[in-house]
């Protein structure tokens, strides 16, 4: 069975692609200074989100989220067939892990009605197309896409100034199918789906929250990638193109969910991935329920 759990009337799944060793955490976060990295390296140990070299361990996974009236698919991960040579263990994958996943949470990809990322980044759009008859098809045929458009056009415009190779077959292609909505920050699915800008990793970044009248999940995205985070909300990883901005972001963020019980639902941290945000010390912790 595929992680599984409720919150309010949502029925959410883990879908993991892969949890594994990724970077260095000094090569990730520039501003990391070893001594606090000393002072952390303890904590981070035992909830297994760094190893004995100092890299990071982080889950790549999508979330599937079936509400009373949808089946919504977030952040579509990695993906198959796909040319990312600096990343080794993206690079032509042809594993059925993901499809594997999927299935074990007794899901097809035709029961897929909406697939919403929360940004474009490579590992967060892999799996929106799959490889048949040598073109790029959607993944999920009867979805629509969702994409929000600050951060489509952000995209777009770099990918006509030099080859964003994600954009190209894992964005592009589903624009072209039809497939695809791109909308504004006060899109909304029914009573238990909306947006909340959240920029800074990216210019259109946004995390997603679900509940019927209250936020009873909140899907995080890369607002951050590891509980090293949640104690130091000042770190900003070196993918991050307003690293200031997204400090801002991610510590406006901590202070909204903080003691709430909505449950924060992380693209990254290592599993169980998922928790709920209380205060710690001068920072905060993501308390697994």
């Amino acid at each position: 069975m595929s992680p599984k759990f409720n919150v309010g009337d949502l029925t959410v799944h883990r879908i993991i692609e892969q949890e594994t060793t990724f970077l260095p955490a000094r090569e990730l976060f520039p501003q990391l200074a070893p001594d606090l990295l000393a002072q952390n390296r303890d904590w981070m140990r035992k909830a297994g989100a760094i190893d004995e070299n100092d890299t990071l361990i982080l889950c790549f996974q999508s979330y599937v989220v079936r509400t009373p009236h949808h089946t919504i698919l977030i952040d579509s991960c990695i993906g198959n067939d796909k040319s990312r040579p600096l990343r080794p263990k993206w690079n032509m994958k042809t594993d059925d892990t993901y499809m594997r996943g999927l299935k074990a949470a007794g899901l097809s990809v035709e029961d897929i009605d909406f697939v919403m990322c929360t940004h474009l980044h490579v590992d967060h759009v892999g799996w929106n197309t799959r490889m048949e008859g040598g073109r790029w098809v959607p993944t999920f045929p009867k979805a629509r896409y969702i994409f929000g458009k600050t951060e489509y056009d952000y995209w777009a415009e770099q990918h006509a100034k030099a080859e964003v190779p994600p954009f190209g077959d894992s964005v592009l292609p589903v624009v072209e199918a039809k497939r695809v909505d791109i909308v504004g920050n006060d899109f909304a699915i029914g009573d238990h789906v909306r947006v909340l800008p959240t920029p800074g990793h990216t210019p259109g970044h946004v995390a997603l929250t679900f509940g019927k009248a209250k936020d009873d999940a909140v899907f995080v995205g890369d607002i951050m990638h590891t509980p090293l985070q949640l104690q130091h909300p000042e770190l900003s990883p070196k993918f991050d193109v307003d690293p200031a901005q997204a400090a801002i972001t991610r510590k406006s963020f901590l202070e909204r969910y903080c003691e709430t019980d909505t449950l924060c639902c992380t693209a990254h941290f290592p599993s169980p991935s998922t928790g709920k945000i209380r205060r710690k010390g001068n920072g905060f912790s993501c308390e697994a329920m």
